[in-house]
């Protein structure tokens, strides 16, 4: 028999689209998301929204306290460089450490055409999505559970960056993952140190520029 389509539950949706209108500045930092608010705004019950609004605070992109409830988290200067600066040295080590195979190869390919894709069609969720799986991919192939793990939790956090930083630096996402793929791909990883060095540090430093044109 054919298997069917996984269907995403209630609490599923919910997290997606609240997901989607932080990444799009649709709700900017600091504010306050309200179960009964959200609950009314997208026609469901409270119940979906505490769950999802939960699972957002483990990933660092809500704040939930006593008495002053939910708001979208915002990030100092001083956290996105220490983010960022941990993003590297992760990231880099994972080129080291990656068993580089046709058919990772192949996977960082095709992550870089849907990137495109994505960007073609200023999906910015997507884009950022797919960003994440790139660098995933090489890190996955390290095949050390422990510093995969640790990445996500990096990742999930500098997702608001990464929103941020969409207009700054989203064009160049393909170019940069393409030069890491190419260094891969002739088998050079002090080539592909330096790109993947260079993509982060290129991102980190726009992103913290903005913060002082804003000031």
């Amino acid at each position: 028999m054919i298997k069917l389509a996984k269907i995403p539950n209630l609490t599923e949706l919910t997290y997606r689209s609240i997901k989607q209108n932080l990444l799009d500045g649709t709700l900017g930092e600091l504010s306050r998301l309200t179960e009964e608010s959200l609950a009314t705004q997208l026609g469901i019950s409270k119940s979906p929204v505490r769950e999802a609004l939960n699972r957002l605070e483990a990933e660092g992109l809500v704040c939930i306290e006593p008495r002053r409830g939910a708001y979208v988290r915002q990030f100092s200067p001083k956290e996105i460089r220490d983010l960022y600066e941990l993003r590297e040295i992760l990231e880099v080590h994972s080129i080291d450490a990656a068993n580089i195979t046709p058919k990772l190869l192949s996977d960082l390919a095709a992550s870089i055409n849907r990137t495109k894709k994505h960007l073609k069609e200023g999906n910015k969720l997507e884009h950022i999505e797919e960003d994440m799986r790139f660098h995933a991919m090489i890190t996955s192939a390290t095949g050390n559970e422990e510093l995969c793990r640790v990445l996500e939790n990096v990742q999930q956090k500098t997702l608001l960056c990464r929103s941020k930083s969409y207009e700054l630096s989203a064009t160049t996402a393909p170019v940069a993952h393409m030069k890491i793929y190419q260094a891969l791909k002739k088998d050079s990883k002090k080539e592909a140190r330096l790109a993947m060095r260079d993509h982060i540090v290129f991102v980190r430093e726009r992103l913290l520029a903005s913060f002082t044109i804003a000031s």
